[in-house]
């Protein structure tokens, strides 16, 4: 197939290529060197003046939590050289990249890859049908008959396909259907965050670089949202040149395609994916030339801007009120009849999905943080919050538990209005409230972790820890309601612009653009690189409708829909020593429990363990070399789930073959790994849960990078790992090629045996036992009289009566069965099924109770704010947090539960 390729894209077009792509590149940077001095005054200007928004009530992790793995698990890949599925160990790292290896003993022994893809800009597909018809799509006129084989089979009913418009495609497949949610939540999440790879840290970089491409776009008169602008700056340039270079390449090359019409459509993904790994080369050499060129000139630039800032502002405000004469009556009557009609319905199109996705994240905190009380009562105690809170802390980034969040954006409809205001899709504004939905988890979790952190010197035993637990619960969701908030007005307003401004600016084009170069003489020369009439003429079309987009936003924050506070609304005396906290150190609960050995080594964190560590065969032929392998003998054979006998590869076989199947990978957004110069550690070491912990990885040198979106050569030498950055975890790493990293000792974290036993050494291809999890069902004991919930209700309106705020007094030796259940391996999360009995005129805190004896508020009234007079925090509206479920859902298989 090689030979094919070269055939269609020989030495002359090649040559063809580069030209095309050097002279879109150069088109780009004129716009990002200009647009490089106005991001350079904005930030310098904001510096200087500030822009007093409101405060978050939540800490912001500072120090990103890394050195853990997000998920791991097997799962089939077809092999495109050879055409066969093979069974691969795959590793999800703290940065999102996924890392494919032979399988778990060649990740245990910490060798090369061979598989990393970063995902940003790719699609999960969970229908082969859905993949065939992209596939045509991107070829037309070439459709397989009726009858003939398609380009893909799929072993099994449950694909998942990675596809992108220009580069390869990743096919994998599971057996079962609870498997492939999970990995399709898993590969989403991937793709989440790869497509945010534009960090906002940067105040000048980031903003110069995306108006510059708005820009570009719009010069070309591509007005609208973009759907390709994902990942990091090198893989948005290379999108921006194959938009343009494709087409022309499709009606070449297209024609010429011999064979099949299978072979055809498989010849022309490959050519579209080496024709996207040359560009991508060569974009990432000329966009790092033209930053390094303005990091140069950004001193002189900055001392310029700082001794002629009043002047530069002067000058700017005198051209915005040219220009407003000119523009503005327009631009009013514009919005008049073809916008703000139509803001309303936008609006409550964006509005509902979002908030109910927020509301998720809070039901989700709520019952993580409640059964985590829970089993610090009934089960460990001080001696376990360490373990617990290890895990909670991870809660924002484990794709699964996240998934019931991110799925309400699903529900998010533009119909009628997209092709109205060419909107060529939703999912920019899907994945941009989804990463709010994370952040914002993360940032309660981590006040939460704070807190508590500061509480436990003066903890007396298991009783204080319940209540204080409570109580700092109640705070943080406080908290997180007003900071919720403020994010979704935020993103609703952003939204609203990012719709809007583009159908304006299309609108106002053949009246106002053509007259925009008289302008360009009212600024003085030494300020023409602060100032361009393009942007002040776009800033002018935007005061047009931000009056309206603010008060619809303001109109249904005073009518409170879904649950929306008025910016007059804020947090009186809010903790006003909390932001000291997140200044400190950053907590590591693992030096807050007892370590079994003085030896603590580090281990890598598992967010989620593996979906499924027995591989399942495929259900026909494989080839000489089958993905049967025998089984370790220090585990016994224990029989599937359902009912088929699991088969394993043999560990020496799958080694032996590493050296083959060498092809080129994309650089995905991960650190690099190291490893090279150290033997594989063979002792594990038992973690807190009683199960072995995996020994750190070896250090060594020998870095490589490789082309976008290929496998990892085998004989290349292992990546050195990155070191740990100050960066948000949300953040790709600031390099803008970056390779994947597999952190060093980054062990599978799995949920032990009910009597697991520290083992020696680490066995070839040591087998996880199924099922381990705790059952929903199942409980531990709890002394008769505990409160039916840990939660503290809510202060009541004056007048009402209250229930206890606080679980009553255990009655000693007082011991009572709330069913009949197994005992909960340690280190099991377990919640009780039902709550015990309570002792007769006992009254059981419950967060129900204000609710029941105060009278209700209108409809819409209600605003999920419970009061809290012992933090000296007011809120109007009091009301009930979610009523804790009476079960803990725990994982299936041996999946990690928190």
């Amino acid at each position: 197939m090689g030979d094919v390729v070269s055939t269609h894209l020989d030495e002359g077009r090649r040559q063809h290529i580069a030209e095309r792509t050097g002279k879109v590149l150069g088109e780009f940077c004129r716009c990002y060197r200009e647009q490089y001095g106005v991001a350079l005054f904005n930030s310098v200007r904001y510096e200087i003046e500030g822009n007093g928004g409101p405060q978050a009530q939540l800490l912001h992790r500072k120090v990103p939590l890394e050195d853990h793995v997000i998920f791991s698990g097997n799962l089939f890949q077809y092999i495109e050289e050879n055409k066969k599925w093979r069974n691969r160990f795959c590793v999800v790292p703290h940065n999102y990249g996924l890392v494919l290896y032979e399988n778990k003993l060649a990740y245990e022994r910490d060798l090369q890859p061979r598989v990393l893809v970063n995902s940003a800009g790719y699609k999960v597909l969970t229908s082969v049908d859905q993949y065939l018809e992209l596939v045509s799509s991107s070829l037309p006129g070439v459709t397989p008959k009726s009858g003939h084989s398609p380009i893909l089979k799929c072993p099994t009913d449950f694909p998942l396909i990675l596809w992108h418009p220009y580069a390869r495609h990743y096919y994998f497949c599971v057996m079962t259907g609870k498997e492939q949610e999970r990995w399709k939540a898993v590969l989403q999440a991937c793709v989440r965050h790869c497509n945010d790879g534009i960090s906002e840290d940067s105040r000048v970089e980031a903003p110069a670089f995306t108006d510059a491409v708005r820009m570009y776009r719009q010069a070309k008169e591509q007005y609208g949202t973009w759907d390709m602008l994902c990942g990091n700056q090198t893989q948005v340039l290379s999108n921006l040149v194959m938009e343009e270079l494709l087409p022309e390449l499709r009606n070449t090359i297209g024609p010429r395609l011999k064979g099949k019409a299978q072979e055809r459509q498989r010849t022309w993904i490959q050519i579209s994916d080496t024709v996207y790994r040359m560009v991508y080369e060569q974009t990432k050499a000329q966009y790092d030339a033209v930053m390094a060129q303005c990091e140069q000139e950004r001193p002189q630039l900055e001392s310029t801007i700082r001794t002629d800032m009043d002047q530069i502002i002067t000058s700017k405000e005198h051209l915005a009120s040219k220009i407003r004469a000119f523009v503005l009556p327009k631009a009013e009557i514009c919005v008049r009849n073809h916008v703000q009609p139509y803001i309303s319905s936008i609006l409550e199109a964006l509005m509902a999905p979002t908030s109910q996705g927020f509301a998720e994240v809070r039901e989700v905190f709520f019952k993580e943080v409640t059964d985590m009380n829970m089993n610090v009562v009934n089960e460990g105690g001080l001696e376990k919050l360490g373990e617990y809170m290890e895990k909670l802390s991870h809660l924002a980034f484990h794709p699964v538990k996240m998934q019931s969040c991110y799925e309400k954006m699903d529900q998010l409809k533009l119909e009628g209005l997209q092709q109205r205001f060419d909107v060529s899709s939703t999912s920019v504004f899907k994945q941009r409230a989804q990463i709010h939905m994370r952040q914002q988890m993360d940032d309660a979790v981590y006040t939460l972790e704070t807190l508590l952190h500061q509480e436990l010197g003066k903890l007396q035993g298991k009783d204080d820890l319940c209540k204080s637990i409570q109580r700092i619960l109640e705070r943080v969701l406080k908290k997180y309601d007003y900071d919720s908030s403020t994010v979704r007005k935020k993103f609703f307003r952003e939204a609203l612009l990012q719709i809007t401004i583009p159908f304006l600016l299309k609108k106002l084009a053949p009246t106002c653009k053509g007259e925009l170069a008289k302008f360009q003489e009212l600024i003085f020369e030494d300020f023409a690189s602060f100032i361009l009439v393009e942007n002040t003429y776009e800033e002018v079309v935007l005061q047009s409708v931000m009056k309206d987009i603010m008060q619809a936003v303001k109109e249904a924050a005073v009518q409170r829909k879904h649950n929306l506070y008025r910016d007059s609304v804020v947090l009186h005396n809010s903790d006003p020593n909390l932001h000291l906290l997140g200044e400190g150190l950053a907590i590591d609960w693992a030096d807050e429990q007892p370590q079994p050995e003085p030896d603590r080594r580090r281990r890598a964190k598992q967010v989620v363990s593996v979906i499924q560590d027995d591989e399942g065969a495929l259900p026909y032929e494989l080839g000489a070399e089958g993905l049967l392998r025998p089984r370790s003998p220090q585990q016994p054979r224990e029989p599937a789930p359902d009912g088929r006998e699991e088969t394993r590869e043999a560990p020496a076989r799958e080694s032996a073959g590493a050296g083959g199947e060498a092809g080129q990978r994309l650089p995905n957004g991960t650190g690099r790994r190291s490893g090279a110069g150290e033997e594989p550690a063979a002792v594990a070491q038992p973690g807190p849960a009683g199960g072995p912990s995996p020994a750190p990885g070896g250090q060594g040198a020998g870095a490589q990078r490789t082309a976008p979106g290929g496998e990892a050569p085998s004989g290349a030498g292992l990546c050195q790992t990155t070191p740990a950055a100050p960066v948000p975890a949300s953040a790709v790493p600031a390099s803008p090629v970056p390779s994947a990293e597999v952190l060093s000792g980054a062990g599978v974290q799995h949920t032990p045996a009910p009597t697991p036993k520290p083992r020696a050494t680490v066995p070839a291809e040591a087998e996880v036992p199924q099922g381990t999890a705790a059952s929903p069902s199942a409980s531990p004991e709890v002394p008769q009289g505990t409160a039916a919930s840990p939660s503290a209700s809510p202060e009541v309106p004056q007048g009402t009566a209250a229930s206890p705020t606080a679980s009553p007094e255990v009655p000693q030796g007082t011991a009572a069965s709330p069913s009949a259940s197994p005992e909960v391996p340690q280190g099991t999360a377990a919640s009780p099924s039902a709550s015990p009995e309570m002792p007769q005129g006992t009254a059981a805190s419950s967060p129900a109770s204000p609710a029941a004896q105060a009278p209700a508020p209108a409809p819409g009234m209600i605003c999920q704010q419970p009061s809290d007079k012992e933090t000296g925090e007011e809120m109007t509206s009091p009301s009930s947090p979610p009523q804790p479920p009476a079960t803990t859902e725990s994982g299936e298989g041996v999946q990690t539960e928190f």
